[in-house]
């Protein structure tokens, strides 16, 4: 096979590589991640409101995915957009908590349906704000240097050739038999980006994938693993090892280099998640001991969905009623727990220490 950057790489070759991916080097590595991933299932059983988590660590990894393309906005700028469904956010912000609900809408879909072809296209129309399809013939696709216009990489023609590749990805991903599941992910992630079968929102709906098919295998039990953050760290890694298995089926390096991402965004996101449980524990005591009038679990577990809170959200909780929410947020202000700010007419409230140890979050 040769490989020509410049011409549609049709002869992309089907799943299972033909080369051996489960050699000592990759199991020794698959081992490691493999333990890690472990750690962080059980570390996400010990958060008794799943919601804390779901709603935190999805947004950063939205953030980050979103920025390997270019996208850039701030964590403060999401966690805000949230008091109102992003109604009054900047077009990129907008754009990065597409990422957070298509990872959820996806998450929610592999539960009750299963992996598939058909929910990753799903999973882009939501990325993209937009109704997409597969490419067809005709609507053909290169990658490269903006600014040099030098081709790196030209993929498959759209069409048949995708709907072949496609199917052969997704029986790869779903046979009862074959390498251990991690495996499976790093070669899949290759295939999917290789394939390239959008327009547009490859990259992000390929980083999706690699989440929904750990939930898919049972490896994890919430869409927590915040990947991007060790892609944007390796960024140039990232993509010539991409390179390097199409020119040349350089597998090894590749399975290595994300199953040790893997590995170090598991027990990364483990210790967030630890300490997303000590300072809830801490603040639970805080509120008993200095507000035991206003005092429910409950209550303090909705001021960790996320950083920002307002009336409303007490409200349909179903923790207060209006007037009384009002009530139970000032005085968590006045004991130091929460602070406030006006934002137009409405005032809302910050957990300050919750707000702080996610921005500690940054690659």
């Amino acid at each position: 096979m040769t490989f020509d950057p410049v011409r549609p790489f049709d002869a992309l070759p089907p799943l299972p590589p033909r080369t051996d991916t489960e050699t000592a080097p990759v199991l020794k590595q698959c081992l490691r991640a493999t333990r890690a991933l472990a750690e962080l299932k059980g570390a996400g059983g010990l958060i008794p409101d799943q919601a804390i988590l779901i709603n935190s660590i999805p947004l950063q990894e939205a953030q980050a995915s979103s920025e390997i393309e270019n996208i850039l906005t701030t964590q403060d700028a999401l966690f805000r957009a949230a008091l109102d469904g992003a109604k009054s956010a900047d077009p990129q912000t907008k754009e990065v908590l597409r990422y957070r609900t298509a990872l959820r809408g996806g998450y929610e879909a592999v539960k009750e349906r299963g992996l598939s072809m058909e929910l990753l296209r799903e999973v882009c129309c939501i990325l993209r704000d937009e109704a997409v399809d597969f490419r067809k013939p005709g609507e053909d696709v290169c990658i490269g240097n903006p600014q040099t216009r030098k081709i790196r990489y030209t993929p498959p023609r759209g069409g048949s050739v995708i709907s072949k590749k496609l199917k052969n990805l997704e029986s790869y991903l779903l046979a009862n038999d074959g390498p251990d599941e991690l495996i499976r992910m790093a070669v899949a992630h290759y295939q999917f980006e290789a394939t390239h079968p959008f327009l547009d929102g490859n990259g992000r709906t390929g980083r999706i994938l690699n989440i929904l098919y750990l939930v898919h295998a049972g490896l994890l039990d919430l869409p927590v693993l915040y990947l991007s953050r060790y892609l944007i760290r390796h960024k140039g890694e990232y993509y010539r090892l991409l390179l390097d298995v199409s020119s040349s089926q350089a597998w090894e390096p590749w399975i290595i280099y994300m199953l040790r991402g893997i590995e170090e965004t598991a027990r990364w996101t483990t210790d967030r998640t630890m300490s997303i449980r000590r300072l809830l524990d801490e603040t639970i005591e805080r509120v008993r001991r200095d507000l035991p009038r206003i005092y429910s679990k409950e209550l303090v577990e909705l001021l960790f969905h996320q950083p920002y809170c307002k009336n409303a959200f007490l409200v349909d909780g179903g923790i207060a009623k209006r007037q009384t929410a009002a009530e139970y947020l000032r005085a968590l202000e006045g004991a130091g727990v929460l602070a406030s700010e006006m934002v137009g007419r409405e005032r809302i409230f910050v957990n300050s220490a919750l707000l702080a140890l996610l921005k500690e979050a940054r690659p």
